[in-house]
């Protein structure tokens, strides 16, 4: 094989080559080969949310999965709550992956997960009662780290230590676990079966009940290490992988794969709003690192956003309102979280967080939910740009504070029952412009308007 040779050639000449294998060869021939390659090559579709979590992924995933024969959750851990409805039920998913009710689906808890033994198997068991194949459909990756009853005290002593300035954690020890993780001390789920599993344990516990010297935080984990010992022997009946190369084999088997987020895009570690965000990566960037796939592997790209905004817990939120249209909106979407209960503040949409969030995702496909949430109000509001100290801006900047102030622009309400309509050109005129505008500010389609909770009240465009 020749190394590869520049051309030369002039202004408005075309590269004769760029790759020698006895003769030149066209650019042009190079790049068609390329294309015929992926598309033959199978891609990681990726569904996340854009907000701030709470967008509804549960369902959209359940909805999506019939094109799918592998769901994979790629980062978070049971501080995740993805809620799905149907044949008049409801379930609340923390870890396990939504496809998990799909027959001869393959669900894989991905490395970059963080996984607590006691609540999986609380999750396991409450599946397993409703005759959900778990044993047989669900993969645990070797590279997934445990959380740590230790691992939940200090979450919950460093919260508490905070006073006014805490972030709102849900007190499940996501962020310590994190902490070990990216500190080189962590318990991996391999680690259950290396013969070695006792000491490391005993290990970092020990570690851990140093550390909590410095809180004055009372605390017992007797009752709550034996369910978690418990659950450890449980998850021994499941199969852990080598998360990496499965993937990446499935992929060459043509298998389609579905990469589902938890959380929100705007709590990301790195680009949400600091420091009131989740310990991993949320945005699609995440997928790479939490499931070991190539980034040229990813596809297809969902933002899942609701039709207004919501927040959980402590940070900024610019568009939140504390009058009767915020309280309208809970009551009416049940703005409750799925896994902590926490009232959820509620806001009219914040454009420009969304827009931000489709770039740092490189969305290619919206999904929109709890449009009928807004059926009965005269007026909405979406945030196009912010002031902040004086100056208008469409960039979501570095801080985000009080000092930000909306520049609203108002549309007209549908006024109207939307629940029962399964078609876009059934749609009011106001509902049509309402998403027509959104499409128009981010430059992305908006392929599914959800009408309703469940299963069939998914509209696809």
């Amino acid at each position: 094989m020749i190394l590869p040779e520049r051309a030369a050639h002039g202004r408005n000449s075309e590269p004769t080559c760029f790759l020698l294998i006895k003769s030149y060869v066209p650019l042009t021939a190079i790049l068609r080969f390329n294309l015929f390659l992926n598309t033959r090559m199978k891609k990681v579709d990726v569904v996340l949310g854009l907000q701030w979590g709470d967008e509804g992924k549960g369902k959209v995933v359940d909805v999506l999965t019939p094109a799918y024969q592998v769901i994979a959750r790629f980062q978070g851990g049971p501080n995740a709550g993805h809620s799905l409805h149907f044949e008049g039920k409801k379930y609340v998913l923390h870890t396990i992956p939504s496809g998990i009710f799909r027959e001869g689906s393959i669900n894989i808890i991905g490395n970059g997960v963080v996984i607590d033994p006691v609540i999986l198997s609380e999750e396991i068991a409450k599946l397993e009662k409703d005759g959900v194949d778990v044993q047989g459909k669900l993969l645990i990756s070797k590279k997934a780290h445990l959380i740590l009853p230790t691992h939940r005290i200090i979450d919950a002593a460093s919260e508490a230590s905070k006073g006014k300035t805490k972030i709102g954690s849900t007190l499940k020890g996501i962020g310590p676990t994190y902490m070990d993780k990216t500190g080189r001390n962590g318990l991996r789920v391999g680690d259950i079966v290396s013969g070695e599993f006792e000491e490391r344990y005993g290990r970092l516990k020990e570690k851990h009940i140093e550390l909590l010297k410095q809180y004055d935080f009372p605390y017992d984990i007797c009752d709550y290490e034996k369910e978690w010992l418990a659950g450890i022997e449980n998850l021994k009946r499941f199969r852990f992988i080598d998360s990496e190369h499965v993937v990446n084999s499935l992929l060459q088997e043509g298998k389609a794969i579905l990469a589902e987020g938890a959380q929100g895009s705007m709590l990301d570690i790195d680009f949400g709003t600091y420091p009131f965000v989740t310990s991993s990566n949320t945005l699609c960037a995440g997928v790479c690192t939490g499931l070991g796939v190539a980034p040229s592997r990813i596809g297809n790209v969902y933002g899942i956003f609701k039709a207004y905004c919501t927040r959980v817990g402590s940070g900024p939120f610019p568009t939140e309102l504390f009058d009767e249209d915020g309280e309208k909106m809970r009551q009416i979407g049940q703005e409750f979280g799925a896994t902590t209960g926490r009232p959820r503040r509620c806001g009219w949409l914040d454009m420009v967080a969304l827009k931000y969030s489709v770039m740092m995702n490189g969305v290619t496909e919206l999904i929109m939910m709890k449009a009928d949430v807004l059926n009965d109000f005269d007026t909405l509001k979406v945030a196009v740009a912010y002031n902040v100290n004086g100056k208008e801006t469409s960039e979501f900047p570095y801080e985000a504070s009080e000092k930000i102030v909306p520049v609203y622009k108002e549309f007209k309400g549908w006024n109207c029952d939307i629940n029962k309509l399964r078609r876009y050109d059934e749609f009011p005129a106001e509902l049509k412009n309402y998403i027509e505008f959104i499409e128009q500010e981010t430059g992305v389609p908006v392929k599914i308007v959800s009408v309703g909770p469940d299963r069939e009240e998914t509209i696809v465009r």
